[in-house]
């Protein structure tokens, strides 16, 4: 049975995203794991030249980007401020943890993925990269393997510290988690050495044994081709 989020007058969710957006991603980690009923409305980041430039879709997030989730009057957008959002209008299965330090220390890995590594590596900044700054396949790939690995190394020092368990903080999924997951498969993707990360590399085995990490993965999504 799906969690109550607010009583049963409370509207629907709706999230609009991309399958491969790891922002999407993540909010699709959060929702699963609180065991919330939603709707997926697809918006192709590609597809004529990106349906997220539409104006009807400026309508509901001005900047152009996903995700957006959409609860009854209420549309939030970045991924961050949606999980936020999900852990005080469903506190019931929470992705924080209850005390004050250990909160600041999931934030902590979660704002160094959202600030210092994603958008650094993003599809406008690696369009921008090819495009404009006429760089080639080699120089685009580098460039992402630099700040994964800056960010990487940062987290996997962190995940040395004994709050880490058998997830990122204890051994319940975070928020921590949820961010971490699709930014490891961004680096697959390209190609990054994962082999310095071993709790890293550790902790996301875990995190896709479970089933809310393997029903938001990529490729398991309606949109996905």
């Amino acid at each position: 049975m799906a969690a109550e989020l607010g009583g049963d007058e409370r509207p629907a969710l709706a999230l609009y995203g991309y399958w491969r957006s790891s922002s999407s991603y993540r909010v699709r980690i959060a929702l699963n794991l609180k065991g919330l009923d939603y709707e997926q409305r697809a918006v192709n980041l590609v597809r004529g030249g990106g349906e997220q430039k539409s104006p009807e879709y400026r309508l509901i997030n001005p900047l152009g980007l996903v995700p957006v989730l959409v609860h009854g009057g209420v549309v939030v957008a970045q991924s961050v401020a949606i999980c936020e959002y999900l852990e005080e209008v469903c506190p019931a299965t929470a992705l924080l943890p209850p005390d004050a330090a250990g909160r600041a220390r999931v934030r902590c890995i979660v704002q160094s993925i959202t600030s210092e590594i994603q958008p650094l590596n993003n599809l406008g900044v690696m369009k921008y990269l090819g495009g404009v700054m006429e760089q080639g396949d080699a120089a685009v790939k580098r460039w992402y393997q630099h700040w994964i690995a800056r960010g990487f190394a940062a987290i996997e020092s962190w995940l040395e510290g004994d709050d880490t368990g058998r997830f990122c903080h204890g051994d319940y999924p975070t928020l921590a988690d949820c961010f971490l997951v699709p930014q490891v498969y961004n680096a697959e993707r390209f190609d990054c050495d994962l082999g310095p990360y071993p709790r890293l590399k550790h902790i996301t085995e875990v995190c896709r044994s479970l089933d809310a990490f393997r029903r938001a993965e990529p490729e398991n999504q309606a949109d996905a081709p």
